[in-house]
């Protein structure tokens, strides 16, 4: 805040000037003006050691001192990419091409050694004023952090985790979902049916951020509801009719046009039969007991969710022997990107599931999930992973 608001007794400035003569002027003016919490160091070495000792709301930073100059502290200052506070060079009118230099480095404005009053009081007041708006600034993205890791951690929670409790005798079941750092849109789902059936299904809203997420728990409700609604009386559901009901309810009044891609099967646990409705998503592998990989195929192509009210969804017959297994995911796996803007690909995902064809699901899901990161190595990622791994003992 400037001086005229009232709040430069309270401001903390910092003096770095090796003249005296100056620093007994700029003290004087400053003080005039109402700032009277002023330190002084007399070269850039005392500056930082100021700095690190203390907080300042603005550094006056001359250029030209023995031992370290101006140019000096703001290389340190700049490396230590911590919170130092903004900083006024002081400087000639001759030294442009320094302050120059000074600006690249983060100075916020510079400071003609005559310490005109009225120009004294702009700059400071300016800087002050970009400090206060910052500060702000910071305190909500502080808030919008905290409300978007609330919000991941409520999208993971809607997802069951405890699969040894899920999975029915007969079948492996492993499933994850590692969240960008937006909310996103990824959904997976496993649960028993009253028959005694289990049905799982990977699911992926385009878009992101908050509508995103609401879609996504909103298709994750309407699944789980008409799944069960269906299975009245210990029936066996078509997951046709489960995605064509879910659609109509998604279509319906979509005027922004959201749509949801999704893969959702019923097997049953003792013969491994089942049936599987493909929604605009990419298939499953299927892994053979022999260590084969490839995608499920025959599957019958269809639009995604919320395109097209009224769509007649159809379902593929699915059979599992003993031994044999499928991988469902999302594109967040495929499209994951490395510092070169590569994409991970079905291909690499292909080659690195042949070894583990065999094993367990979760081994598989961990698997791929090590190499996905391993791939990024530490590029942002840009959408949710997830990942359903189920084998039949």
């Amino acid at each position: 805040m400037s001086g005229e608001a009232g709040g430069a007794a309270g401001v903390a400035l910092l003096v770095v000037d090796d003249s005296p003569f100056n620093r007994l002027m700029l003290q004087r003016r400053l003080q005039a003006l109402g700032y009277l919490n002023v330190t002084m160091a007399e070269d850039g070495t005392q500056g930082l050691a100021a700095i690190a000792a203390q907080r300042f709301d603005v550094v006056l930073l001359d250029l030209e001192m023995p031992n370290l100059d101006g140019i000096g502290v703001l290389e340190r200052l700049h490396a230590g990419r911590g919170t130092a506070p903004p900083v006024i060079v002081i400087s000639a009118l001759t030294e442009m091409d320094k302050i120059v230099r000074c600006i690249e480095l983060g100075a916020e404005d510079f400071l003609p050694k005559s310490f005109d009053p009225p120009l004294l009081r702009a700059r400071l007041g300016a800087v002050l004023e970009k400090k206060r708006l910052r500060g702000l600034a910071e305190q909500r993205l502080a808030l919008l952090e905290a409300e978007l890791e609330s919000a991941r951690a409520a999208q993971l929670s809607l997802v069951p985790r405890d699969f040894a409790a899920i999975a029915p005798p007969g079948l492996d079941l492993w499933a994850a979902m590692v969240p960008a750092r937006q909310v996103g849109g990824d959904l997976y789902d496993a649960f028993r049916l009253p028959s005694g059936a289990l049905l799982v299904t990977v699911g992926d809203v385009a878009g992101k951020g908050a509508p995103a997420g609401l879609t996504m728990a909103r298709s994750l409700g309407l699944i789980r509801a008409t799944a069960l609604l269906l299975s009245a009386g210990g029936a066996l559901p078509d997951p046709a009719a489960i995605v064509a009901c879910a659609n109509d309810d998604l279509a319906r009044g979509n005027e922004d046009q959201t749509f949801v891609t999704l893969v959702l099967a019923i097997i049953d646990p003792a013969s491994g039969a089942g049936r599987l409705c493909l929604a605009g998503h990419e298939p499953p592998f299927h892994l053979s007991a022999a260590g084969g990989v490839a995608p499920l195929p025959g599957l019958t192509r269809q639009p995604a969710l919320g395109v097209l009210e009224g769509f007649a969804y159809a379902s593929d017959a699915l059979a599992l022997a003993p031994g044999e297994g499928l991988l469902l995911y999302t594109d967040g796996v495929t499209e994951a990107e490395d510092g070169g803007g590569e994409f991970f690909g079905r291909e690499r995902l292909h080659g690195l599931l042949a070894p583990h064809a065999t094993a367990p699901a979760r081994q598989a899901v961990e698997a791929v999930l090590r190499a996905v990161e391993g791939f990024a190595a530490g590029a942002p990622q840009a959408d949710d992973i997830t990942l359903l791994g189920l084998r039949k003992a």
